[in-house]
C-alpha cells in the first residue's frame, strides 16, 4: 500500500516544528562554536509562512537523533529568504568560525563555487565507512563531487520539470485533457487559445528575471536552450574547450521564445512575473484557483497541497495534467528536462563535523529518505527508495517526473556557473519587460559571460 502523511501525523510533526522555529537561532547570530554536544543546522526556510514540509520534516529527525545520540542536541538556524538571498546568507555564514554552522543545506548549482571558496569540508573520509552511500545513484554523486575529485555533500533528492496544465481551464479553451505539444510553437499557441478563450486567467507561465533567480535560469530558460539542439551537445559550455559559450542562435532562439510570451501578453502581468516571490502565488493561489492554464515548473509542486500545508487541494491530480517539455522544433529526442538537487554539506569552519555527519546518517536512512521523498515530492536518489511500491505509488506525478530522467539535463555547475546565471536572468529581464530586444540582450549577455568568466568563452 501507499504510504501516505496522514492529516494527523502532519499536525503533530507541524506543531513540533513551530516549536523549534520560535526556539531556533537567527542566521545572524548562529555560528558552531559552543557545546561539543551540540550541532547548528541551516537550511533554507520557506518564505510560504503556511508551507513548513522541511520544518516538519526536520523536527522529526531532530527528535529521533536527540533520542538515538543521548545528550546529544540539534539546534536549527532556518534561513528565511528567497532563492539568492539565502545563497549570499549562506556564503556570508560559511566564511568565518564564528557563525558557519556544523550542518548546511547547499544547492547543488552552487556547491562548485562554495569548493573553490574554501567554504566545505570533503567527506570522503565519512563515506568510505557509511555503507548506505552505495545506495546513492552515480549522478546524484557527481553533482555534490568538486573539481578535485572528492565528495562535498550526501544529496537528499533530485528532481525533473515538465508542463503543468489546467484541465479546467483547458475544457473552456477547447484544448484537449490529453494535452501533449510537440513543438515550442504548439505550447505558444494552446496559450494564444486560452487568451482568447478563457478571460481572467494567465495562459502560461515561465519564471524570469533576477528576481527569480536561479528558479527563471533553470526551470524558464534551460528547459528551452537545452531543447534547442539534438540533446548530445551541451549548449551553455562547451566541455572539449572548457569554455562558456556565446554568439549561439540558440541562445537567441530562447530569448525569443520569453519574449513572445511576455509581448504578446501570454505571462503574468510584468510587475507580479518580476516579484521574488510569485512562486508562492502560482502554487498557492493560481493553480488552485484554476486561475493559469500552464506552467513551466517542477516535479516538486504537490508539496504545496499536502494536508496540513496551508494551501491543501486534495484532488490537484484530477484537476492537472502532466506533459514532457518539447524540443524546439519536434526533433530528436522529442523531449527536454533539467535535474538538479541539493546537499547537505559541513562546512569547512563547523566545531562539530563528526556529529554532523551522525545527523545526515540518521536523515538518511532508507526510511528516513523515503519519508522525505514522499513529503517533499522529490525524486529519489537512493537506489533502494526508488525501487520501493510505497515510493512510486505514494503520490500521483512521480512516475512521470521520474521517467524524465532519461532525458534530463544537469547544469554544468563550475564555479563561474552562478555568474552566468545572473548574466541569463538579466538577458530575460531586458525581454520581459522589452527595455531589450533580443539582439542588444544577447549581446550583454556575451559581455557580462566574457568579463566575469576571464575570457573563457567560445563563440558558436
Amino acid at each position: 500500500m501507499p504510504v501516505r502523511p496522514t492529516a494527523a501525523s502532519l499536525a503533530a510533526l507541524t506543531l513540533a516544528a513551530t516549536a523549534l522555529a520560535a526556539t531556533a537561532l537567527t542566521a545572524c547570530g548562529g555560528g558552531s562554536g559552543g557545546s561539543p554536544d551540540t550541532i547548528k543546522v541551516s537550511y533554507k526556510q520557506s518564505t510560504d509562512n503556511s508551507v513548513k514540509v522541511t520544518d516538519t520534516y526536520l523536527a522529526g529527525i531532530k527528535e529521533q537523533f536527540e533520542r538515538e545520540h543521548p545528550g546529544k542536541k540539534v539546534e536549527f538556524v532556518p534561513i528565511k529568504a528567497p532563492d539568492s538571498e539565502y545563497y549570499t546568507k549562506l556564503q556570508q555564514m560559511l566564511r568565518s568560525p564564528r557563525t558557519a554552522p556544523d550542518l548546511v543545506y547547499e544547492d547543488t548549482f552552487l556547491i562548485n563555487s562554495d569548493i573553490t571558496s574554501g567554504y566545505l569540508k570533503p567527506l570522503d573520509a565519512y563515506l568510505a565507512t557509511w555503507p548506505d552511500w552505495a545506495q546513492f545513484i552515480d549522478t546524484a554523486k557527481a553533482a555534490a563531487r568538486g573539481e578535485d575529485g572528492k565528495t562535498y555533500g550526501v544529496p537528499d533528492g533530485t528532481d525533473t520539470r515538465g508542463l503543468w496544465f489546467d484541465k479546467r481551464v483547458f475544457r473552456k479553451a477547447g484544448l484537449p485533457p490529453d494535452w501533449q505539444p510537440r513543438t515550442w510553437d504548439d505550447i505558444l499557441d494552446a496559450a494564444r487559445t486560452i487568451k482568447r478563450k478563457v478571460p481572467g486567467a494567465v495562459p502560461l507561465n515561465v519564471y524570469t528575471g533576477k528576481p527569480a533567480g536561479e528558479r527563471a535560469t533553470m526551470q524558464g530558460f534551460e528547459m528551452l536552450l537545452y531543447g534547442t539542439g539534438s540533446g548530445t551537445e551541451d549548449p551553455l559550455y562547451d566541455s572539449a574547450s572548457k569554455k562558456w559559450i556565446t554568439g549561439s542562435q540558440a541562445f537567441r532562439d530562447s530569448l525569443r521564445f520569453i519574449e513572445t510570451v511576455y509581448r504578446e501578453e501570454l505571462g503574468p502581468d510584468v510587475s507580479d512575473a518580476l516579484d521574488p516571490n510569485f512562486s508562492t502565488t502560482v502554487n498557492g493561489e493560481l493553480l488552485p484557483r484554476g486561475r493559469l492554464g500552464i506552467a513551466l515548473d517542477g516535479s516538486w509542486l504537490p508539496q504545496a497541497w499536502l494536508p496540513g500545508s496551508g494551501h491543501e487541494w486534495p484532488d490537484w491530480s484530477e484537476q492537472l495534467g502532466l506533459a514532457h517539455m518539447p524540443t524546439q522544433h519536434g526533433q530528436a529526442p522529442g523531449r527536454v528536462s533539467m535535474s538538479g538537487g541539493w546537499t547537505w554539506s559541513i562546512p569547512a569552519k563547523a566545531g562539530n563535523p563528526d556529529l554532523a555527519f551522525a545527523f545526515v546518517r540518521t536523515m538518511q536512512t532508507k526510511e528516513n529518505a523515503r519519508t522525505w521523498y514522499i513529503a517533499n515530492s522529490g525524486i529519489a536518489v537512493r537506489k533502494d527508495v526508488a525501487d520501493d511500491p510505497a515510493y512510486t505509488g505514494a503520490q500521483p506525478g512521480i512516475r512521470f517526473f521520474t521517467g524524465l530522467v532519461a532525458h534530463t539535463h544537469y547544469r554544468p555547475a563550475y564555479p563561474a556557473y552562478p555568474k552566468v546565471s545572473t548574466a541569463v536572468q538579466e538577458a530575460m529581464e531586458g525581454v520581459t519587460t522589452g527595455d531589450l530586444s533580443v539582439a542588444e540582450a544577447a549581446r550583454g549577455y556575451d559581455t557580462t559571460v566574457e568579463d566575469v568568466t576571464g575570457g573563457r568563452v567560445v563563440e558558436k
